[in-house]
């Protein structure tokens, strides 16, 4: 890891955070409706956070995910998506920040992190398909998968 990409010099320091924004993402994932994956997503920039988000459906839609016969809805976001759109719609911006993620992110999902610039993706668990965390890697972002006690 690249030091200029942590907040904090100390790797266990850095660890027990990166630890605890996990555990909050996991909590933000229990506020999604779908009933297939709940995936949370935080954006964090020089020690503070600034984003969250779940999956879920656009405003303005019902909350479920998933048709008649469980198939994920095609407009359903995804979180880190949701966290990116809610960071752009503020003063702020994700630009050489983390995001902790309890799913590692898809690939259109990976090009709107490229997009936001974020250096750093944290995560617990490993989509079914690598293509995403590939093409971050191609990219120059920081890949962090964490296990969680």
């Amino acid at each position: 890891m690249e030091q200029d990409q942590l907040v904090y010099s100390d790797p266990r320091k850095q660890e027990r955070y990166d630890r605890a924004y996990m555990r909050m993402a996991l909590e933000w994932a229990r506020l999604s409706h779908c009933t297939r994956k709940q995936v949370g997503a935080l954006i964090v920039r020089e020690g503070m956070i600034i984003s969250d988000g779940y999956n879920g459906t656009p405003t303005g839609f019902p909350n479920d995910c998933e048709d008649e016969e469980g198939s994920t809805l095609w407009y359903v976001l995804h979180a880190e998506a949701n966290a990116i759109m809610k960071v752009a719609r503020s003063t702020n911006n994700a630009r050489n920040g983390t995001l902790y993620l309890t799913h590692s992110p898809c690939k259109e999902c990976s090009k709107l992190i490229l997009q936001a610039g974020i250096k750093r993706v944290v995560y617990l668990h490993a989509y079914k398909d690598p293509s995403g965390l590939e093409l971050l890697g191609k990219g120059g972002v920081i890949l962090d998968p964490i296990e969680l006690d």
